[in-house]
C-alpha cells in the first residue's frame, strides 16, 4: 500500500559520512540501492534498514462482484476507511478505496496498524456505477424508476446539469455522499452547482428530461 520510494535519507560517504542527507534512488539490486547524493551528486550503493511487512488480505467490490486479493505493506503502517491505494494482481491494476477494516474475531474498525488487521473490505473507484433514481416531470414519486450511470470515479457530477443512460436523459436533483470519505461537509448536496465525485457518490436523484417519458406507462 506504501509507493516504492524514490528518495533516501542516508549519509554520503563523500561530503557526509556523519551526516543523512536526501539521496535519489537510481536502481535496486543486490540487496541494496544505488543512490545519487543531492548534496554532491556522488553516486554510491547503500543499504537502506528494513521495515518489517505483513500481507494483508484485500476483498475487492467491483461492479457488484467481489474477489479475493493480498497486498504487502509495512507492519506499522496504519490502514484507515477511506485510504485509497493501487492494487496490482494477475486479474486487476485499479485504484481501489478502503471501506472497512476488519480485526480478528470480525471487529470492525475505522482504522488499525497493518500489523493487526485481518482484511481490508474496498471497492474499485477508477471506474463506477452510480444508482440514479429518476422521478417523472409530474412529481409523482410513486411511478420513480432507478437506473445506473457508468462513468470514472473522478467524474463530476453536478446538481442541475443533465446526464443520460442509454435513451434516458435526466437533470441531477440532489447527490447522496458515501460514508467512506471525509471530503465533503454535509452528506446530501442539492443545491445547484453542487459537485460531486462519481467514486464519491451513494446515490443520485433525478428529474426525467426524457422527450418521450413516460410514454408507455
Amino acid at each position: 500500500m506504501s509507493e516504492i520510494q524514490d528518495r533516501l535519507a542516508v549519509s554520503c560517504p563523500s561530503c557526509s559520512p556523519d551526516v543523512e542527507t536526501v539521496h535519489e534512488v537510481l536502481s535496486p539490486g543486490g540487496g541494496s540501492v544505488t543512490v545519487r547524493c543531492g548534496e554532491c551528486a556522488h553516486v554510491h550503493k547503500t543499504q537502506p534498514e528494513s521495515t518489517a511487512e505483513v500481507t494483508l488480505d484485500v476483498v475487492v467490490s467491483q461492479g457488484g462482484e467481489s474477489f479475493a486479493a493480498n497486498v504487502t505493506t509495512p507492519a506499522d503502517e496504519t490502514v484507515a476507511v477511506g485510504d485509497e491505494f493501487l492494487l496490482e494482481t494477475d486479474e486487476l491494476l485499479a485504484t481501489v478505496r478502503v471501506t472497512s477494516v476488519e480485526l480478528d474475531g470480525h471487529r470492525r474498525r475505522e482504522s488499525a496498524p497493518a500489523e493487526d488487521v485481518e482484511t481490508v473490505w474496498t471497492r474499485e473507484v477508477d471506474n463506477v456505477a452510480v444508482n440514479v433514481t429518476i422521478h417523472p416531470e409530474d412529481g409523482s414519486h410513486d411511478e420513480s424508476r432507478s437506473t445506473t450511470l457508468f462513468v470514472p470515479g473522478d467524474y463530476e457530477l453536478t446538481v442541475g446539469e443533465t446526464e443520460s443512460v442509454d435513451d434516458e436523459e435526466f437533470s441531477i436533483d440532489a447527490i447522496v455522499v458515501r460514508g467512506d470519505v471525509d471530503d465533503y461537509d454535509r452528506d446530501r448536496y442539492e443545491m445547484e452547482g453542487d459537485v460531486v465525485l462519481a467514486k464519491d457518490a451513494k446515490r443520485v436523484y433525478a428529474w426525467d428530461e426524457t422527450s418521450s417519458a413516460w410514454s408507455a406507462w
